[in-house]
């Protein structure tokens, strides 16, 4: 398996997709599940650019505390600067499966889109549940790609084409076994919402349209037969599907709450 790598470029193009409107709506989703008060100690396993550590201090205030963990320098250094200014925010760089924060240190904890990146959940999970204190409150969101559902004329290249797609992550249905992980790990009250997210336009402001599938053609060239000139042609195909108002592109994406039991 070859998955993501988080170097500068993809830094940077990551943090222009936290920007589009379907990015602002995965976010508010989040906060509302996590429900971050004033005065607590908030962890973010895999902040990437920092947005929902930005988000998360205004919400804790000056009493409470953020850490954002990241494995990408890059990453840290994008969320560094989107915070700068507090002095109740700290950044560190780690893996999910070694978290380098002390056992029940935390109120809450949120891993957004990261733990289906992870080769070992179960330890990142068993990590998120040591850094809580009892009664803390967990959120894992993540994507079941096999829910990802395109419109296409060439059906053979598109099925080549997210097959590749799958090699950027360690598990593309985490979603389907989350429930029993978290309570193999000692989570307590596990609760899940399903939440779709549709476009019918080519359009940057949609997370799966105009923001992804460029990023998608580019990973997958090289990859499991699919050749440079394929994943052109499949990009290609995707943009007149826009042009004529035939572009569709779907996938559901799950938001697990828990709690470390008292």
């Amino acid at each position: 398996m070859s998955q993501l790598v988080f170097d500068d470029d993809a830094a940077r193009a990551i943090e222009a997709i936290y920007l589009i409107g379907d990015a602002v709506r995965r976010r508010a989703i989040v906060h509302a599940a996590l429900g971050a008060q004033p005065g607590e100690r908030v962890l973010d396993v895999g902040c990437g650019p920092g947005y929902y550590c930005a988000e998360l201090l205004e919400q804790v205030g000056a009493e409470g505390s953020v850490v954002g963990v990241d494995g990408s320098a890059a990453m840290l250094a994008l969320a560094e600067r989107r915070c700068a200014g507090h002095g109740n925010v700290t950044f560190r760089e780690a893996d999910a499966t070694a978290l380098p924060v002390e056992d029940g240190e935390f109120d809450a904890a949120l891993s957004v889109q990261v733990q289906e990146y992870v080769p070992d959940v179960d330890v990142a999970l068993a990590e998120l549940h040591r850094a809580l204190r009892p009664g803390g409150r967990a959120l894992v969101f993540d994507v079941d790609w096999a829910t990802l559902s395109v419109h296409a004329e060439d059906l053979g290249l598109t099925e080549r084409v997210l097959d590749a797609w799958d090699e950027h992550l360690a598990d593309p249905s985490l979603p389907r076994t989350l429930k029993s992980r978290l309570l193999a790990a000692g989570f307590a009250d596990v609760s899940w919402e399903a939440h779709p997210f549709v476009t019918l336009e080519f359009d940057a402001e949609t997370y799966y349209g105009a923001a992804l599938v460029p990023f998608i053609a580019a990973f997958v060239a090289g990859r499991r037969g699919v050749t440079t000139e394929d994943a052109a042609r499949w990009l290609a195909e995707q943009r007149a599907l826009g042009e004529r108002g035939e572009f569709y592109f779907a996938v559901t994406q799950f938001c697990f709450t828990a709690q470390k039991s008292v």
